[in-house]
């Protein structure tokens, strides 16, 4: 099959960071035929690998040599060239993406501090007013690239020293989103065709950035639109302001009230657990686990937090008989001083996650509780298949774990590409930390996605703290060192996992 010529300019221009040949091409791949954008949508997902691979290895040089001129240069073309094909794989794309209640306050948030990690953005003085409690139906990920490309576009339009305003209110019961500045403003002759793509009045932005917000605002029925100076009370008034008006959500009809207890030695700390959620849910105490245990004999709780180090029973050995006493709480741990054992520990005994005291942000600990409460119970499994999805690309590792599913009666099914749909679901899921086509985090969303609410495994080259935690916290039930284990071994340690009994 010929590339189409647009395609061709296209990749061309990206080659050598030309962002307005770019942003010509892409217009004019846009108004080819359909089929056309859909390939080259495949194609900008297979860039991304390179891109990744250059934007890393200009890092650490960067790392190494200190900040130079060149390789600043470099990582800033290369960043947008990742913008210019992230935003059109979404306008080409028809798929729609998975939505839930969620608070926007926490998009809004994620959004603004991958803007700041911007150099660039230094110059850029970012005001952020989101209250936590105005909640949407909608995707975390696309709310923050929504929110994201607003500032960017605000940041873009100035040349020097600026000011931007996010602000999160509710008019009525719709909720909105306000995002302001104080720049030039949008010329008159561009407003009515500011969200189209390719229509931009910055020499610095790809001109599909505004087009995607509207997508993204469609696809979450929301509307996008310049709103007057006026709307918002600063004095000078901003120069520019969007507004996205989402739909009015409805109210859910009243419930009981969920309950959390709070397992801490020590008296302050369940004060702020107290004072943090007491408005919002009942708050039990107890001062130990043996205390917590005999509230949980009397009393069910939809999710309990408790310190790992306690007088008597650990707060571990607290989680597991919790299971028995209360199988449909939640757990969150919180300890000063973590440990890669006790991590392991904590993700076999299925905690949701490891609080590190002291916290960080209380405000992210409050969104954590809250939504630890309001997720919805995982129904029970009635899964007779045998089968197992290995996602792992490494032949040697691959091996390895189809021997040991065999020593378990179980049949893997090797997956080694991102794409994958309509698949049924499996008895569980492998997935490797260090799968080429989307590592680290990325290939955690993979294996949680394929598994369909069954169990997935983590295997990982070099097992740390930190690959234990985001594997605990995506809701894995074992993280296990890849290439240590023969057949036979793996075989017991993912029985133990799965808890399948022995191998």
């Amino acid at each position: 099959m010929e590339t189409p010529a647009p395609l061709v300019h296209l990749l061309q221009a990206l080659e050598v960071g030309d962002l307005s040949a770019a942003r010509a091409a892409a217009a004019a791949l846009q108004r080819s035929d359909p089929g056309t954008s859909q390939l080259a949508a495949e194609v900008f997902h297979e860039l991304r690998q390179p891109l990744l691979g250059v934007k890393a290895y200009a890092q650490l040089l960067a790392e190494e040599n200190g900040p130079m001129g060149p390789l600043k240069l470099l990582l800033a073309q290369v960043e947008r060239m990742e913008q210019i094909i992230s935003d059109f794989v979404r306008l080409s794309s028809d798929r729609p993406a998975p939505q839930q209640r969620m608070v926007l306050a926490s998009a809004i948030w994620a959004a603004a501090k991958l803007f700041t990690l911007n150099p660039d953005s230094a110059r850029i003085s970012l005001e952020v007013d989101a209250p936590e409690n105005i909640a949407v139906q909608g995707n975390a990920r696309l709310l923050e690239q929504l929110t994201l490309n607003l500032l960017n576009n605000a940041r873009d339009a100035m040349s020097g020293r600026g000011r931007v305003k996010v602000l999160v209110t509710q008019e009525g019961p719709a909720p909105i989103l306000y995002v302001a500045d104080w720049g030039p403003g949008i010329p008159p002759d561009m407003r009515e065709r500011i969200f189209e793509p390719y229509v931009s009045n910055s020499k610095r932005g790809t001109g599909l950035g505004l087009a995607v917000c509207k997508r993204i605002a469609q696809e979450h029925r929301a509307t996008i639109d310049i709103a007057p100076p006026n709307v918002l009370p600063d004095q000078p008034p901003p120069a520019t302001v969007f507004r996205i008006a989402f739909p009015a959500t409805a109210e859910a009809a009243p419930t009981a009230r969920k309950r959390l207890l709070i397992v801490d030695d020590e008296t302050i700390i369940r004060m702020v657990f107290r004072d943090l959620m007491g408005k919002e849910c009942e708050v039990l105490e107890a001062s130990t686990a043996e205390e917590g245990l005999s509230l949980l004999k009397q009393t069910p709780v939809d999710l309990i937090v408790t310190d790992k180090n306690l007088p008597g029973i650990s707060g571990l050995a607290l989680a597991q008989q919790a299971r028995t006493l209360c199988p449909g709480a939640r757990v969150i741990l919180m300890t000063g001083y973590p440990s890669l054992g006790t991590t392991q520990e904590a993700l076999e005994l299925g905690v949701m996650d490891y609080l590190l005291k002291p916290f960080d942000d209380i405000r992210q600990v409050r969104a954590l509780l809250r939504s630890a409460l309001s997720a919805a119970p995982v129904p029970p499994r009635a899964v007779s298949a045998r089968r197992v999805d290995v996602i792992d690309d490494n032949p040697t590792s691959t091996r390895t774990i189809t021997e040991a599913l065999a020593r378990m009666g179980l049949e893997a099914r090797v997956i080694q590409t991102t794409e994958i749909v309509a698949l049924d679901a499996p008895l569980a899921v492998v997935v490797s930390w260090d799968f080429t086509p989307a590592s680290g985090r990325k290939a955690l969303e993979l294996g949680k996605a394929l598994a369909q609410g069954a169990p997935f495994v983590v295997m990982v080259e070099h097992l740390t703290m930190e690959t234990t935690l985001d594997s605990l916290r995506a809701g894995a039930v074992g993280c296990l060192p890849r290439l240590l284990f023969d057949p036979p071994a793996l075989s017991r340690e993912l029985s133990r996992a799965l808890k399948m009994g022995p191998a």
